[in-house]
C-alpha cells in the first residue's frame, strides 16, 4: 500500500493560497455609496416606500395579496402615530384657546378694577 508523500513546500503553498483566497477587499460598495450620495439618493435603497411597501406578487384572478414581511407592523405603528398626532394637536388647540381665554379674562378683570377706581366727580356726576 502506497501513501502519498506531501512535501513541506507544497503544504505551505496550499496554506498561503487558502489565506489569500479568504482575504476580501471590497471598494465597490464605497463607490456605490458615493454615487448614491452624489445623486441625493438614500444610502439604503430598501428603505424607500416603493420597494418597502409594494407587493411582492399579485394573483392572476384578482385576489388581494397578503401583506409582506413586517408590513402589518408598520401599518399599525403608522396608525398609532396618527392617533398620537391627532391627540396632541387637540391638546395644543385646547391650550391655545385656554391661554387666549385667560388673557381676555385677565384684561377684563383689569378693566373692571380700573373702571371702579376712576369715577367722575363734580358737574359731570350731576348730569
Amino acid at each position: 500500500m502506497l501513501f502519498p508523500v506531501y512535501s513541506l513546500k507544497n503544504s505551505l503553498s496550499y496554506k498561503m493560497q487558502s489565506f489569500v483566497r479568504n482575504v476580501c477587499v471590497s471598494s465597490s460598495n464605497n463607490l456605490i455609496q458615493k454615487w448614491r450620495q452624489d445623486r441625493r439618493l438614500p444610502m439604503n435603497p430598501n428603505t424607500t416606500r416603493v420597494l418597502r411597501d409594494g407587493q411582492d406578487y399579485t394573483f392572476l384572478d384578482g385576489r388581494p395579496t397578503p401583506y409582506g414581511m413586517r408590513h402589518m407592523k408598520r401599518i399599525s405603528k403608522q396608525r398609532e402615530l396618527a392617533e398620537d398626532i391627532i391627540r396632541l394637536t387637540g391638546e395644543m388647540d385646547f391650550a391655545v384657546t385656554r391661554h387666549n381665554q385667560l388673557k381676555k379674562e385677565e384684561a377684563a378683570k383689569r378693566n373692571t378694577i380700573i373702571n371702579s377706581k376712576l369715577k367722575t366727580k363734580g358737574s359731570a356726576l350731576l348730569k
